[in-house]
């Protein structure tokens, strides 16, 4: 099964599935609201760095998971580790879709530091413009992930009953949730989702430009977490605004589970120049329908995954 976080998707149905490494969560949507959302922490040792090491671990952690709250067996996947690549090219306007596809498989050879026949790839034209010259010309988001990697996910996740409805980037997901549809893109928002994985995203509006996991550890001093993750973002920062097109950063946001730790956003912020938020952790969607026992923060990723690409 191919990456398919591009392309809309109907959501009636289907879980969005966020395996975290140190929870699950599974949330449903309905019409501009979460209807469901649960969370069940997660043995250590099972996911590492983001990829599956334990399958049967995995399956079984699933089908008790499933089974204990009655969700729907449709499951929409996200993955973050540093078996995944994305690339921005730029390409002659092709109107053919399958001689685009080919088109961007060639030139994705040379910007992927993987073999072609060990992954599995996903594009979408992010925008089009008329060059200097006055050609048609296509700015265009590649995905790719490493095929055995995406394997073990599908193989945990259907053996434990469930029925893979797609699988797509936890940067898209978390993008998908936080930004506002009256986000212009005059500047670029850094979000950084502080879970299992720490996982970074640049986007213009609603539409992701840059992302990468980082390496920060939840177990550090407060201090030394800061300096860490600060450092972090000002290289992908640094990276991101040397690409063609770039937009300053106006603000970093935090979310996920850690992004409350007393005093990170205040000393992110003093850190970095560039105002520190922490996100409401459904965005929008607000969190109604979150039981007592549940911890919003868990959530964000999977509500985006349960949106699918309707954005």
């Amino acid at each position: 099964m191919g990456i398919v976080g591009f392309g809309k998707s109907k959501t009636r149905g289907i879980v969005g599935l966020d395996l975290d490494g140190q929870f699950l969560a599974a949330v449903q949507v309905a019409g501009d609201g979460v209807s469901r959302a649960v969370s069940a922490e997660l043995p250590p040792g099972i996911i590492v760095d983001g990829e599956v090491t334990d399958v049967a671990g995995l399956a079984d952690a699933l089908k008790d998971f499933f089974k204990q709250h009655n969700l729907p067996k449709r499951v929409r996947l996200g993955v973050s580790n540093q078996q995944i690549v994305v690339r921005h090219l730029e390409l002659p306007k092709i109107e053919n879709a399958e001689e685009l596809a080919a088109a961007v498989r060639f030139q994705a050879s040379e910007a992927i530091a993987m073999p072609l026949d060990e992954v599995v790839m996903d594009h979408q034209v992010v925008s089009e413009y008329v060059n200097q010259d006055g050609a048609a010309r296509l700015r265009i988001v590649v995905v790719a992930a490493r095929e055995s990697m995406i394997s073990r996910v599908i193989e945990s996740v259907r053996a434990a009953g469930l029925r893979p409805d797609g699988i797509d980037l936890n940067a898209f997901a978390l993008v998908r949730t936080l930004a506002l549809p009256s986000d212009s893109a005059e500047n670029s928002r850094v979000y950084c989702h502080l879970g299992g994985i720490t996982n970074l995203a640049i986007a213009l509006g609603s539409n992701c430009v840059f992302t990468r996991p980082l390496s920060t550890v939840w177990d550090d001093d407060d201090e030394d977490i800061a300096a860490a993750l600060a450092e972090e973002i000002r290289l992908s920062v640094d990276f991101y605004m040397a690409q063609p097109d770039a937009r300053w950063v106006g603000e970093v946001v935090l979310s996920g589970p850690h992004a409350r730790r007393p005093g990170l956003a205040e000393a992110l912020g003093g850190m970095i120049d560039v105002p520190v938020t922490v996100a409401e952790p459904l965005g929008r969607l607000g969190e109604g329908s979150i039981g007592p026992d549940e911890d919003a923060y868990r959530h964000t990723i999977a509500a985006g995954l349960a949106l699918g690409s309707a954005a």
